[in-house]
């Protein structure tokens, strides 16, 4: 059977975790479209557009790997890629507890939607996008928690963020 899912996030900026689950997720799925996540009342560090190209290069290796932007309620993002069920990553009991009603939501929206929750390696189970934005932002190396060009990326845009 051909089960399609969406890993949806900010991902701003992607991490080494975000991508453990993407792979693990194209293992399990027969296909997997990650959504980038548009949400007007977060402050994103880079734009919708650049955290696409990010995760584009990012699973650039990945065959039955997409990249989309949305901006809709995630069932209806999953609806209109033909997903019946949503990728969703927990870290610790804090991140299951609004998941958990996130997906409870999630299914009296689309009941057809199912909601599956992974768990990254341990190696990244610290690992966060708001980790590695303050760990960079204070020049600190982000090489074992995220590519190298997002290292390159985090110091442009917080250099140039700096100097205004």
């Amino acid at each position: 059977m051909r089960v399609k899912a969406v890993y949806p996030g900010s991902f701003d900026p992607v991490t080494f975790g975000h991508i453990d689950l993407i792979r693990r997720g194209a293992a399990m799925f027969s296909e997997v479209v990650v959504g980038v996540a548009d949400n007007p009342r977060k402050a994103h560090l880079f734009t919708m557009e650049e955290r696409v190209a990010f995760l584009r290069q990012a699973t650039a290796g990945m065959a039955n790997v997409s990249v989309m932007g949305f901006t809709s309620l995630l069932v209806e993002f999953a609806r209109s890629v033909d997903a019946r069920v949503i990728i969703k990553g927990l870290r610790a009991v804090s991140d299951f507890e609004y998941e958990m009603q996130m997906s409870l939501i999630n299914r009296r929206l689309a009941a057809g939607v199912e909601t599956v929750f992974m768990m990254p390696s341990e190696e990244y189970l610290f690992v966060s996008s708001s980790v590695v934005k303050e760990v960079a932002s204070l020049l600190g190396d982000v090489s074992s928690m995220a590519p190298d060009f997002i290292g390159s990326a985090l110091r442009e845009r917080l250099l140039s963020a700096g100097g205004e």
